[in-house]
């Protein structure tokens, strides 16, 4: 692969996981943390999936009603098979914000956060350097 191949792909990846970072996790982590002061409840893990994609359901009863929401994208408790008992978090006024305890710190949404946006930088730099590289180098004759 040449220097200038190698300049694009990491500018390339540099933006897509800067873009990751700055779009996806930095709101989800906000997002978890918003739910630090939220209602405390026992629920039960209705569907179970991929958390951390955002693709596990919990069930659990507020306000005299059974409410069945979806956890937020950067969600821990991946491992736990549906119909696992954990505690949850949710709004007051709107039950169908959720997530667990534990994830109502931005925990593993902040981490990936931090290590999405390190490697966009990691990446970034590494395509400046190329650039400087490319335009040091000697032209050739065609």
């Amino acid at each position: 692969m040449g220097p200038r191949a190698s300049l694009v792909m990491s500018l390339a990846l540099g933006l897509l996981l800067g873009a990751l970072s700055l779009l996806v996790m930095l709101p989800a982590a906000q997002h978890l943390r918003s739910l630090q002061d939220g209602e405390r409840t026992q629920a039960t893990l209705h569907t179970a999936g991929s958390c951390m994609a955002g693709h596990c359901q919990v069930k659990f009863e507020a306000g005299g009603r059974t409410v069945i929401a979806d956890l937020p994208v950067g969600s821990g408790g991946g491992k736990q098979s549906a119909g696992a008992s954990l505690a949850v978090r949710y709004q007051a006024d709107d039950p169908r914000v959720v997530a667990r305890e534990e994830d109502a710190g931005g925990g593993g949404a902040a981490v990936l956060t931090a290590l999405s946006g390190g490697a966009a930088l990691l990446f970034l730099t590494v395509a400046a350097v190329a650039a400087i590289f490319l335009a040091r180098r000697p032209r050739s004759e065609a």
